[in-house]
């Protein structure tokens, strides 16, 4: 069994020996740092019901959890709460539980050494050795890191146009989707200083308002601002990428040669971020993660059936 257990949604699968899918199951985020511990709890453990069906939870071999949020579980009184909700559903194998990274890098190749980068809502990079994150770079939270990722490139887009009304820069572009974004039709006049000043304080106030992960909405803007061909949207694109990328070499040793595992919103699909940091990591090996449940489903496989267990299918 292997559970993808993020902040916004959780989904488990059942594999066999030849690695073919038997079952999935979803649920909300399950985050212990974002949910109450038996929030968080619940929903892994529903998922995991939802995949094994009519299967019999005991004869279930080996679960892995990749968990957004596990050190959580480095305190004995949560640890407890999770080994309550694997007895309550019948498991009876043990429950690894490891970094969401370590399931994301699982699921984009087989080789046991690497670098995995993730930027979503937050970012972090990790050196894996023996498909078990050995160390981090970055990955600190909002308040202290999370260089390049979608919140930080939130509150660059806030950051960049409040600095737009307070120096009478042109609102065009960023600046007015953010004002949009933040205000909706707001009525203010920002064609003067009294109304630049009001929209200051007015985007100051909401975005004080929310959860800081909240920032994170307003990273397309600045995505579409970059692609449009505005300077101040390239300039906090390219800071990204340079700081990302600076984390991802920093996690790895001198003139090693393993694969790059990309994860998150803001390093795939259209991304100009991840467009730009797979041209600074060009003399890489660089992948991108597909389906984080799966890489934790075939870590699960190999703890129960060894090393020759077929990866699942993506």
């Amino acid at each position: 069994m292997g559970v993808d257990a993020g902040g916004t949604s959780t989904r488990a699968a059942l594999v066999d020996a030849a690695g073919a899918v038997l079952g999935v199951g979803r649920g909300e985020g399950a985050n212990p740092n974002a949910h109450a511990p038996e929030v968080a709890a619940g929903r892994i453990a529903g998922a995991i019901s939802a995949a094994l069906g009519a299967c019999d939870p005991g004869a279930v071999r080996a679960c892995v959890v990749g968990m957004a949020g596990v050190s959580k579980l480095s305190d004995p009184d949560v640890a407890a709460v999770f080994d309550a909700a694997w007895t309550r559903i019948g498991l009876t194998c043990a429950v690894r539980t490891v970094a969401d990274a370590e399931v994301a890098y699982a699921s984009a190749t087989s080789a046991p050494d690497g670098t995995v980068l993730v930027a979503g809502t937050g970012s972090i990079a990790g050196r894996i050795r023996k498909r078990r994150l050995a160390g981090t770079t970055g990955g600190y939270g909002w308040l202290l890191g999370d260089e390049g990722s979608a919140f930080w490139l939130g509150r660059e887009a806030v950051r960049s146009t409040l600095e737009a009304l307070g120096r009478g820069r042109p609102l065009d572009g960023l600046p007015s989707a953010v004002l949009a974004a933040a205000l909706g039709p707001s009525g203010l006049d920002v064609r003067t200083d009294t109304g630049r000043l009001a929209a200051s304080r007015a985007l100051i106030t909401a975005a004080n308002a929310e959860a800081p992960v909240r920032l994170a909405r307003f990273a397309p803007l600045v995505s579409a601002a970059h692609d449009a061909g505005e300077p101040a949207a390239r300039e906090i694109v390219t800071r990204a990428a340079d700081l990302l990328v600076a984390n991802a070499l920093a996690a790895r040793e001198p003139g090693e040669s393993t694969p790059v595992v990309l994860v998150g919103s803001v390093l795939t699909g259209a991304s100009p971020v991840g467009a730009l940091v797979r041209r600074r990591l060009a003399e890489l090996e660089v992948l991108t993660s597909s389906d984080g449940v799966l890489g934790a489903a075939w870590l699960a496989a190999v703890d129960a059936f060894g090393e020759g267990t077929p990866r699942p299918p993506a």
